[in-house]
């Protein structure tokens, strides 16, 4: 089975893809099509939504953190397994960093690079006709992408739908629903975006809310034949190399950072992934030969994590003799404390001297490049990461541990040395996404 596939863009962030997307493929599932869906860009909220709404795991692509073969890969395995794929962008369609050709992170890069046609989600809120001239400057801003169709959001009534269509219709390009601004279906958020599908309380009706609005105002048979068929592609290569063989992986909603295509990776590589949750205080298996803590929301659950006894003894105890890193949240947890909103600190594990706040907030937000400094999980000396920051913690007592990595921005503009070490601990706000594949030794 190879699927097809089609991208569900918008000209900004906030008209409603995630919930186009998730409608859409919640809707074709219940009429039996094995859908599956991704996320362009680094995320890690939406693609849990999709994983829920498909019922197949989420994935990532990124046209600036993964190699070009990685992207293939990725891409033809999804299709493998799926009558279709939908791949979800982030922000705007062409919205990305400066820099080399393809790899800017936007999803227009991936439309170009796989020959997928792009469905433009349109919020027409506060304008008719004039939709069409956003629709043309879309459809005409680069030859390598095709505007295949567009979804009208948040129709006011049916004149306004008429009006925004025919202009759109000039232009030859097919309107595929119209959604209304009544009945629009609304998922909570938070500080790094939507609340974790893992959390949300009523996620199935609201799914089924999504599908049902999916199948009333949009052109589910068009959109089905719509999409072009995925390239073929060979295996994927492995994004960064397994820590160990036996790796205990942090898993609970305090610790849902987790890249699929990272993990798979690693599976692909012969490591085995041994799941423990710090909230329900389980400490890493006692048989891992690493232990990997990834981002996600420690700030939440600081004096549960405080009490969580047999965790902080068992990280701690396997720390002496193997390897653990932290990202983000991780990397957090891996300190002395962590104040919370509220400035309530809560002592952490202690494996390092910085201190965080979420109290203090400060957002970073943006592609990263990465050379380890030091021997650790992300790879030995020199290795060259790419990946991306997004976190509002700040720290606030930086300790005295040397640096893990020399940190770049997404253009190589250097940031400074960053992330902690202190033996086998090591830890950064830096979430990996793949390696460079640049040689070693060079500087970032």
């Amino acid at each position: 089975m190879t699927a097809r596939a089609f991208i569900i863009a918008a000209p900004r962030s906030g008209s409603g893809k995630t919930t186009v997307t998730l409608g859409v493929a919640a809707a074709l599932r219940a009429r039996g099509v094995r859908v599956r869906a991704a996320k362009s860009g680094p995320d890690y909220i939406d693609p849990a939504f999709h994983a829920a709404a498909t019922g197949l795991p989420g994935l990532n692509l990124d046209s600036f953190a993964m190699p070009p073969a990685l992207i293939d890969a990725l891409a033809a395995e999804a299709g493998a397994g799926a009558e279709l794929v939908l791949i979800e962008a982030s922000m705007g369609l062409f919205d990305g960093i400066e820099g080399e050709a393809g790899r800017s992170g936007a999803a227009a890069d991936l439309a170009a690079r796989l020959g997928l046609p792009v469905v433009l989600v349109l919020d027409i809120s506060g304008q008719s006709q004039s939709a069409a001239a956003v629709v043309r400057g879309f459809a005409t801003h680069d030859p390598r992408v095709r505007i295949a169709g567009v979804i009208l959001n948040q129709v006011a009534s049916e004149r306004h739908r008429l009006q925004a269509s025919a202009a759109i219709a000039s232009l030859g390009i097919q309107i595929l629903g119209s959604l209304p601004r009544d009945g629009a279906v609304r998922l909570p958020e938070r500080h790094l975006g939507l609340v974790q599908a893992g959390e949300h309380p009523a996620l199935a009706a609201q799914l089924a809310a999504l599908a049902e609005r999916a199948e009333a105002h949009i052109d589910l048979d068009a959109l089905r034949v719509l999409g072009a068929p995925l390239p073929a592609s060979g295996p994927a290569p492995v994004a960064l190399a397994p820590p160990g063989q036996r790796i205990a992986l942090a898993q609970d909603v305090a610790f849902s950072f987790a890249y699929e295509h990272l993990v798979a990776g690693w599976r692909r590589a012969g490591a085995e992934i041994l799941p423990f949750s710090p909230l329900a205080d389980e400490a890493p298996d006692a048989t891992a030969d690493a232990c990997w803590l990834p981002g996600g929301y420690p700030e939440l659950h600081g004096e549960r994590l405080a009490q969580a006894s047999r965790f902080l003894d068992g990280v701690r105890h396997f720390a002496q003799t193997r390897p653990v890193h932290g990202e983000c949240g991780g990397f957090m947890v891996l300190g002395q404390s962590i104040a919370d909103s509220e400035g309530r600190e809560h002592a952490m594990l202690g494996l390092l001297g910085h201190a965080t706040s979420f109290a203090k907030r400060r957002l970073n937000l943006g592609y990263r490049r990465a050379v380890t400094l030091h021997a650790s999980p992300l790879g030995p000396v020199g290795t060259r990461l790419r990946g991306h920051e997004f976190h509002y913690a700040s720290v606030t007592q930086a300790g005295d541990d040397a640096p893990l990595v020399a940190l770049s921005d997404g253009q190589g503009k250097g940031m400074g040395d960053a992330g902690r070490r202190r033996g086998r601990v090591s830890g950064t706000f830096f979430h990996v996404i793949a390696t460079d594949g640049q040689p070693s030794g060079a500087e970032p």
